[in-house]
């Protein structure tokens, strides 16, 4: 099976069986990272990543990793830290330092190129990114973003600068989307993080049913209004 070329022109995928086996959900190659274009990808359980320098590459992977929000894995040792926390937790307060937090935590390099800042940008202005923010005082030391489809939510990547900040990110906003509805995150591809907080793999085709009928299921208008989440080891949620 071969690697599909994406034009400009069209925002069309190739269906996602089309991706390969090897290596597992590579399934095209070449467009843009328009808003237009992401979110037909996201929408298809398609997603990009590449390094720099390299073509914008196309996955779909085989099977899935997902965490649904009450599943989170809430350890002995994460309990107690929890309970008497240092952190705040707040939604879409700091887009751009976070996702800039996930370009600069990793020392092998990594995908969030400024074209991939740029874009996600974009889809963060247009209503369709979010972001959680750690802070410990005033200063950022973790958090996650990714993009919201209805129910589900795609998890991108986190970042951590302080103890156990990134599982409370994840932690937090698992007990928030729950209440304001949403049903799935996703995580892409499991990783040994991931798994280690709850993440499990389906097989791609329960991701794409999953997908089809939770992305046209809304949540609360308030899951996704700017404030705090977290604070003095209290939740706190607006209205659904």
């Amino acid at each position: 099976m071969r690697l599909i070329q994406l034009s400009r022109e069209s925002l069309n995928f190739p269906p996602p069986e089309m991706a390969l086996r090897e290596p597992n959900g590579l399934l095209a190659m070449g467009g843009d990272l328009s808003p237009a274009r992401l979110l037909n990808a996201y929408h298809r359980g398609i997603f990009p990543w590449f390094s720099p320098g390299d073509p914008i590459l196309w996955w779909s992977p085989d099977p899935r990793a997902v965490l649904l929000p009450d599943g989170f894995h809430f350890s002995r040792s994460m309990k107690r830290f929890h309970r008497r926390s240092p952190y705040a937790v707040t939604m879409n307060r700091a887009f751009a330092e976070v996702i800039e937090g996930c370009a600069s935590a990793r020392d092998e390099g990594t995908w969030i190129t400024p074209e991939v800042k740029r874009a996600w940008g974009r889809l963060y202005d247009l209503g369709h990114a979010h972001s959680v923010e750690v802070w410990f005082d005033e200063e950022l030391v973790g958090g996650m973003y990714g993009l919201a489809l209805g129910q589900i939510f795609c998890g991108e990547s986190m970042f951590s600068r302080r103890e156990n900040a990134s599982k409370t990110a994840l932690l937090v906003f698992c007990q928030h989307f729950k209440q304001h509805g949403g049903q799935l995150i996703d995580c892409q591809v499991l990783n040994p993080h991931t798994a280690s907080l709850g993440a499990r793999e389906i097989p791609r085709i329960d991701y794409l049913l999953a997908l089809s009928r939770l992305a046209q299921a809304p949540v609360s208008e308030a899951c996704w209004q700017s404030g705090t989440l977290f604070a003095d080891g209290n939740m706190f949620y607006t209205q659904p």
